[in-house]
């Protein structure tokens, strides 16, 4: 394979993972989690992630991670409480209906995975993930050259 195929192969798969996560959050009822949402809460109820990480890894403005925090705090998806040790800080948790759109958006994942298990093998995909891994490193080293 060239070298050059993969951006492109990159792009077509690009999404994948979004566009059956969308569909079956649609289907269950959640049609108005915003952009990145589903980042965030699959993140926070199955990768233990706090919201401060799930946004952090978005690599938005504080202003943006702000307005979406407020959005899924007033959707019903996540509650914004004050630190029982700390009153000058937040707690930001799932509440139910983020827990329950959490397990609509694993079990779309676990779904594409088991897609993927049987189109290709555990060997070539360990390769796409240390390839994507790696490509993930490059983009980290590059972004701390900009600085």
């Amino acid at each position: 394979m060239d070298p050059a195929d993969i951006p492109g192969l990159m792009r077509a798969a690009r999404g994948t993972y979004g566009h059956a996560i969308t569909a079956d959050l649609v289907a269950a009822g959640y049609e108005d989690l915003p952009r990145n949402g589903p980042f965030v809460i699959g993140g926070m109820a199955n990768q233990g992630g706090s919201a401060v990480e799930m946004i952090r890894g978005l690599g938005v403005s504080r202003q943006a991670a702000s307005q979406l925090i407020d959005t899924l705090v007033v959707r019903g998806y996540l509650a914004r409480d004050v630190n029982t040790d700390d009153r000058r800080r937040l707690d930001i948790t799932l509440t139910e209906r983020g827990r329950d759109a959490a397990t609509v958006i694993r079990a779309a994942v676990e779904r594409i995975h088991a897609e993927l298990a049987t189109m290709i093998s555990p060997d070539e995909l360990a390769g796409m993930r240390a390839g994507l891994s790696a490509l993930a490193n490059i983009k980290q080293r590059s972004r701390g050259a900009e600085v």
